[in-house]
Order: C-alpha cells, then sequence, then structure tokens
C-alpha cells in the first residue's frame, strides 16, 4: 500500500473490551475467567495447558447447543478480583507482579500445577477478599 496523500479515517478499537467468538457445546458465565483456547475460541478458564487468560465474561454467553464460533462473548481486560487457590499454591503479597495460573473460572494459583494449568494473567494485589488479577 503506498503512503497517504491526504487524511483519513482510521479505525479505532478499545483495548479493555474484546468479543472474541466462543467454542462450541460451551457456557460460559457473566464474572467468570475466560481464555483463549489453541483454536482462539473462547472457554471459561479450566485446569488445562494450551489456554491463555483474557480477562472476565460482561455477560453470559451460551453457546451450550452451537457450533464453534457461533456466538461471540463480551470480555472485559482489565483488574478483577477472583478466588484464591490454598495451600502450596496460596497467593501471598509477595507474589504482585508475577503470573497466576487458571484452576477454575474464579480461582487462581500461584503455581502452574506441576504443568497442568494455563496463565491466568498478572498478580495486581493480593488482600483478605482475594487476588486481583490483571488482564492485558
Amino acid at each position: 500500500m503506498a503512503a497517504l496523500t491526504k487524511g483519513r479515517n482510521t479505525l479505532e478499537r478499545f483495548g479493555d473490551i474484546s468479543e472474541p467468538p466462543v467454542k462450541g457445546a460451551t457456557k460460559i458465565y457473566a464474572g467468570g475467567m475466560v481464555a483463549i483456547n489453541a483454536a482462539g475460541l473462547a472457554v471459561p478458564v479450566i485446569t488445562a495447558v494450551g489456554m491463555v487468560g483474557l480477562g472476565r465474561a460482561e455477560k453470559d454467553a451460551d453457546n451450550s447447543a452451537g457450533a464453534d464460533a457461533a456466538i461471540n462473548v463480551r470480555v472485559g481486560r482489565g483488574i478483577y478480583l477472583f478466588a484464591n487457590s490454598a495451600a502450596a499454591d496460596l497467593i501471598t503479597r509477595s507474589d504482585i507482579g508475577a503470573t497466576c495460573y487458571g484452576v477454575d473460572d474464579q480461582t487462581v494459583a500461584k503455581t502452574n500445577g506441576a504443568n497442568t494449568r494455563s496463565p491466568a494473567g498478572k498478580i495486581h494485589d493480593v488482600d483478605a477478599a482475594g487476588v486481583w488479577v490483571k488482564f492485558n
């Protein structure tokens, strides 16, 4: 493409919301953590590898009777509060800035569970209510 010779209307997209297609036979609940699987489809976070945390579902997305990509889910990217794991996987304030790993769509852990969990996001803060996870 040649360089501009006059002004143009360049489309813009804000980085705090995305709407990826949902995997078939899948239901994502509002408020739950959403990941992108290896096929590029949105799924709820589960203990599995090959996914990347994307953010928080802004509303329910029920594709339980649909094929891959039949619907999209609105996902917020920001800093959200999720449940902390327990025992050796408990996240503490000393872990702030590190990557946390998805256990399920509402719980994060300190480790990848011996290579059984995918990264969810970055640990932004930890308090009595849980772990504040930052999604980029």
